[in-house]
């Protein structure tokens, strides 16, 4: 299973201008003067393990232990050695900062082991924000940050080569930059200020590489180059810190492939450089390794296994072992015939051997890595590759989904542990059984959490097995049933009579399922399924209703097309549905047979515009507008309230009441004054708390919330790369 380049990512430009609000009455309340006093909370991660892709990793080379991981929308971390686990670092970014959760690349200052540096930015288009670099003297404890002016694509095609920021080997208070648009970047007083090297030779692309690697051989530092284009250099270097060559006798058929990573080798004084015909991670069919004695100048091809036929892929990451001259291990990229593996040589490149043939593996850790099957795979989209300096057969690969490591070069296990990077679209609270929650991600399906503390034990969901879920939904009255919708292997459609824990696929499905799965929707008693449709482009599609638990569909062509329908709680008659398209919200009296409008005139304009209906109400709808603030019905969708206690509201959820109180307690995504964050009320809106603080924000927090039935205060919130965050009161 894999995605492609960017299936992980949530796009969020910002840049719609605002829809008009809606002239309706205000709920009570002042929208600078209805915060609360806010209660303290503790937040953890509802364990999942790894689910994304691990781009960089790279042990500290002076100190034992100490090492750091990279990911492409989940930030970076440090590993804790007596912990045995990975720590955030990057969790204090806040909303606005959302295109800094990328990480384009890291490095580290040999001389200096507290130092730590970041280049930081998911997207380099147009509508995302620009890059920053976050530098820090206590191992990513605390920060200083410099915005550039240039765009950075932790998230874009060739995200897994590098790393692109070093700190110069003769200077360390001197670092290098490599962008993909805007060449080379020098700062000389540790990344406080960047400057472009004016003199650097190559001149990059709008659409190509740029700046694929930096590392030091010696005191030299070689740049990779992307662009190619059919020139005769993509390795250029410097050897005094000012002026720049390409390399001389560049090996022949490398000009118009991508150098993807290096590694020096300083006992032999050979640099190791992995090459493929596309940045990846997906897209390569051909690659090579070669290596280059920097003292002669001469180069030697030492490719493990040439690409050819139908056993097609690139090479990735490249690691040298620090303790034995000539060793060094090499990955297969986008192999997904033969399947990919790691290749390791004692002597130089002259054999290889495959790690993959004798591998072991263990991941019961994390027992979603069988992907529905008996046994993992050694990995793909392996581009990240790092060995221990202190203990050769300590090895490291990233994947698409996990960090894989082996202390004895056979068994191999997740190294996963505190590294949660899931993109998560749906929430659910069930309110008896079992789970206390169940979740649906991008990439891994859904899944049924028994406990919060370990990843779950039946994985992903399987009968089928989805890779993206599109749709969650469970039978207010009725818990035991439950309903997805998503990608899937046999049908994209499937339902549960025991909570979520086991699955049957639906017995038919609607024709344009296969291609446009969206969100679906049950009603009270779990009698009948509306299905809405909507393609990967945005092209939305008639819904269907069945009656027969899947058995049969029919049209409803007065469902607006591509709204996520929304059942009442409490009667099983009632369905609503809202069209972001013209700020009209829509009911069904009949079983969702029909539709009829109500609310007209609401703010209208953007898809994430959500509609969500109170537990154990009929009737009673919340409508969040983002920047227009959150509305409230309390007939059906005939009319709507404005709340006037908070001027913007992306994601609203519901959870157990407080004690004394009669309606449930509400859990926002919005602002209640300046800053975009977290809050609870227990009042129905009147007042809120802010219940996240400025350590704890994740970046993009707007897709789902929701509270837990059984437990007051409880609250479980998806995040766009950093997996399902959990709060609860101290």
């Amino acid at each position: 299973m894999h995605a492609s380049p960017l299936s992980r990512r949530t796009v969020l430009a910002g840049t719609a201008a605002a829809a008009a609000a809606a002239t309706v009455p205000a709920l009570p309340g002042s929208a600078r003067a209805a915060e609360a006093t806010p209660p303290a909370y503790r937040w953890r991660n509802a364990v999942i393990g790894g689910t994304g892709f691990v781009t960089g990793v790279l042990f500290h080379p002076t100190v034992r232990g100490l090492a750091y991981a990279r990911t492409d929308i989940g930030g970076a971390y440090r590993w804790d050695g007596r912990a045995a686990r990975w720590i955030p670092l990057t969790d204090q970014l806040g909303w606005d900062d959302w295109n800094l959760l990328g990480v384009e690349a890291l490095a580290v200052d040999p001389a200096h082991p507290d130092r730590l540096y970041l280049a930081l930015g998911t997207y380099a288009q147009s509508w995302a924000g620009n890059g920053a670099v976050l530098r820090s003297e206590d191992r990513g404890a605390t920060w200083k940050r410099t915005d550039l002016s240039v765009k950075l694509g932790g998230n874009e095609d060739g995200r897994g080569t590098g790393e692109r920021l070093l700190v110069d080997p003769r200077d360390c208070d001197t670092l290098w930059l490599g962008t993909r648009h805007d060449g080379l970047l020098k700062s000389a007083d540790r990344g406080a200020s960047w400057a472009a090297v004016s003199d650097f030779p190559a001149q990059p692309s709008p659409s190509g590489q740029g700046v694929t690697l930096l590392v030091a051989a010696g005191r030299a530092v070689y740049a990779g180059w992307g662009d190619g284009g059919g020139t005769s250099a993509n390795l250029y270097r410097t050897t005094d810190g000012t002026s720049w060559e390409a390399v001389p006798g560049q090996p022949a058929g490398t000009a118009a492939k991508v150098p993807v990573r290096a590694a020096y080798d300083r006992h032999t004084r050979e640099l190791y450089v992995t090459y493929a015909d596309a940045p990846g991670p997906n897209g390569q069919s051909d690659g090579s390794v070669h290596k280059l004695a920097t003292v002669t100048g001469t180069w030697a091809e030492v490719t493990p296994v040439k690409p050819g036929g139908t056993d097609t892929f690139g090479y990735g990451g490249a690691a040298v072992d620090a303790r034995r001259p000539g060793t060094v291990v090499v990955s297969t990229n986008n192999r997904w015939a033969a399947v990919d593996t790691l290749f390791r040589t004692t002597d130089g490149g002259r054999t290889w051997t495959s790690l993959k043939d004798s591998a072991v593996f263990d991941v019961s850790e994390t027992p979603f890595l069988k992907w529905g099957g008996d046994q993992p795979k050694f990995g793909w989209w392996i581009q990240a590759v790092a060995v221990d300096p202190y203990d050769s057969r300590h090895v490291l690969h990233g994947t698409g989904a996990t960090l894989y490591g082996t202390r004895d070069l056979k068994h191999w296990a997740p190294r996963i542990r505190g590294l949660e990077e899931t993109s998560v679209t749906q929430l659910i609270s069930p309110p008896v059984g079992e789970a206390h929650l169940i979740s649906g991600s991008r990439d891994i399906g859904v899944m049924y959490h028994e406990r919060l503390s370990a990843s779950p034990s039946r994985g992903m969901a399987t009968n089928p097995v989805f890779g993206s879920a599109t749709g969650l939904a469970q039978a207010a009255g009725r818990p035991s049933y439950v309903v997805r919708a998503g990608w899937g292997d046999n049908g994209n459609g499937a339902c549960s009579n025991d909570g979520g824990r086991t699955w049957a696929p639906f017995e038919a499905q609607p024709s344009i399922a296969h291609d446009a799965p969206g969100p679906i929707a049950t009603n009270a008693d779990g009698s009948v399924l509306l299905w809405s449709f909507v393609h990967w482009d945005g092209t939305k599609y008639a819904a269907h209703r069945s009656a027969d638990n899947g058995a049969t569909w029919s049209e409803v062509s007065s469902f607006p097309k591509g709204a996520t329908p929304v059942a009442d709680p409490a009667d099983p008659t009632l369905f609503y549905a809202y069209d972001t398209d013209t700020g009209t919200v829509y009911a069904s009296t009949d079983s969702g047979r029909s539709f009829t409008d109500r609310a007209t005139g609401l703010p209208s304009g953007d898809s994430q515009f959500q509609l969500v209906a109170a537990p154990g109400r009929s009737g009673d709808l919340w409508l969040s507008g983002k920047w227009n603030g959150l509305y409230r019905s309390t007939d059906g969708g005939g009319t709507f309230a404005k709340a006037g206690s908070c001027w913007a509201a992306y994601t609203l959820g519901f959870g157990k009441a407080a004690d004394g109180a009669e309606y449930p307690a509400l859990y926002l995504v919005g602002s209640t004054g300046t800053i975009t964050a977290v809050y609870r009320s227990d009042d129905e809106a009147k007042t809120w708390a802010r219940i996240n603080d400025d350590a704890h924000q994740w970046g993009w927090t707007g897709q789902t919330v929701t509270g837990d039935p059984r437990i007051h205060g409880r609250v479980y919130l998806a995040t766009n790369g950093r997996g399902i965050q959990y709060g609860e009161p101290v």
